[in-house]
């Protein structure tokens, strides 16, 4: 089913939640993480709050239906993602892949210097998908303070240590 990527607007805020709630599902594939299929999602709110900052995108169907989407936020010359999610029954049909496409090609216009996230390091879907798309991990020599204390409080959150990641796109200029 074929999918269109564009800016998430107040109307889609409603939608993203289940979204989410659908994308977690997949997590029951792994013992380990299975917790998340139940764990509470963004809130309507808090959607909202990155919608009006333009960092927020949408897969939408035929219909203008949101199926994904894509929330980020500016952190100086950064674009942050907090949250990539695409509807379970959609999941390996290139939609997350357009999200994330769209994310960067945000940060080119904007002439940011990168695009980063933190996800699972060896969940298939996660850091591998990640790593196709030009995404490294951040320098363990020298990481970012910023990431590194957002997987600091995901650790504290009831993630395994050592079981998270920071990674970075970094835009060509």
């Amino acid at each position: 089913m074929p999918v269109v990527i564009r800016l998430a607007t107040p109307d889609d805020a409603a939608f993203l939640p289940a979204i989410e709630r659908s994308a977690a599902l997949t997590f029951r594939l792994i013992k380990e993480v299975s917790w998340l299929a139940e764990a509470e999602v963004m809130s309507v709110d808090r959607h909202l709050q990155l919608i009006m900052l333009s960092t927020c995108w949408v897969a939408v169907d035929a219909n203008d239906q949101p199926q994904g989407f894509l929330s980020a936020q500016l952190y100086g010359e950064d674009l942050h993602i907090h949250e990539l999610s695409v509807m379970q029954a959609l999941q390996g049909q290139g939609a997350g892949r357009q999200l994330i496409e769209a994310a960067m090609n945000e940060a080119r216009s904007r002439h940011l210097r990168a695009v980063t996230l933190t996800t699972f390091c060896d969940v298939p879907w996660n850091a591998p998908f990640y790593r196709r798309l030009g995404f490294e991990q951040d320098s363990l020599a020298t990481p970012d303070p910023r990431l590194a204390a957002i997987l600091c409080d995901e650790y504290g959150h009831g993630f395994t240590p050592g079981s998270r990641c920071a990674m970075v796109w970094r835009v060509s200029r």
